[in-house]
């Protein structure tokens, strides 16, 4: 096969993998009267890339051949599967480039974790995993935040609730402030590990769904802050100053044990106690099958 059939295979391939897309899987409405194609646009795929929408066009035209980059962030947005993601390599002239796959190990709760948990009976407190997913939480965190488990195990994941979940969105009086930081941690992590196809899916998810997320990834700010203050305005009780403490876990699994707590005697105390008085719902963890990388 030559260089120019190659170029035209891996435009048509392109082509056909975006068609083939459910724009649902990738944070768009599934039914747009302004969608005239299947699957998802041109600008949509350079969007979730970080490639200019004419740099992909001539991609998919034969006109550029794709640097070893170009190819490794097209396939996390077009969430090729390993053979595809070979397939592409193979047509693009770039087989000595494909970084190779490493498995992830599953994100599992310790025991000695989940006992502090259910411990905490007036302290809201959440396991985050690697990308703040949400692991595991207590019945405090459900009566301050929102019932977890009624969240499909792939959409729990804190910085997506903060920017998609109206409840949790509106329980923070300094949203802006709060997300940004939450951005930035995610930023943080997305360092230690940039090939995380997990990773890039969720920043690829709320790149398209909200442009405040977007503008603030692109700034690239970063923090390993592990301690500060968070302002709530919760429905059932009022406003709640609490300090919020993140400590890492004892092994390399990624996994951090955030905790929220109020200074005693003081009005947003008495505003806990009274939360988790009036909420009787059991402490939960995700199940660990939900949770494989």
């Amino acid at each position: 096969m030559n260089a120019h059939s190659n170029t035209r295979t891996l435009g048509e391939f392109l082509k056909a993998r975006r068609a083939d897309l459910d724009p649902s899987e990738c944070g768009l409405p599934g039914k747009d009267s302004a969608r005239r194609v299947a699957g998802l646009r041109r600008e949509e795929v350079a969007l979730l890339a970080a490639i200019s929408v004419d740099y992909y066009t001539r991609l998919e035209q034969g006109r550029v051949r794709a640097s070893a980059a170009v190819l490794n962030t097209l396939s996390r947005a077009l969430r090729l599967d390993e053979d595809q993601q070979s397939y592409l390599y193979e047509v693009a002239g770039r087989t000595d480039d494909r970084p190779r796959r490493t498995r992830r190990p599953a994100q599992q709760v310790r025991p000695a974790m989940r006992r502090l948990l259910a411990q905490l009976t007036e302290t809201p407190a959440l396991v985050l995993g690697r990308r703040l997913d949400v692991l595991a939480w207590n019945r405090a965190a459900v009566a301050l935040y929102t019932d977890f488990a009624a969240i499909p195990a792939a959409s729990r994941n804190y910085l997506r609730l903060m920017f998609t979940d109206s409840v949790v969105r509106d329980l923070h009086q300094e949203w802006e402030h709060d997300a940004r930081d939450a951005v930035a941690a995610l930023r943080m992590e997305a360092g230690a590990d940039p090939d995380d196809p997990e990773l890039a899916r969720l920043v690829g998810d709320l790149t398209l769904r909200d442009s405040d997320f977007s503008t603030w990834w692109a700034d690239h700010r970063v923090t390993s802050a592990t301690y500060g203050t968070k302002r709530y305005r919760h429905h059932l009780v009022g406003d709640l100053t609490l300090d919020c403490d993140t400590w890492p876990g004892s092994d390399d699994s990624g996994q951090r044990l955030m905790v929220l707590t109020a200074e005693t005697g003081s009005p947003s105390h008495d505003a806990l106690r009274i939360l988790t008085a009036w909420t009787a719902d059991p402490a939960g963890v995700a199940p660990a099958e939900n949770r494989t990388s």
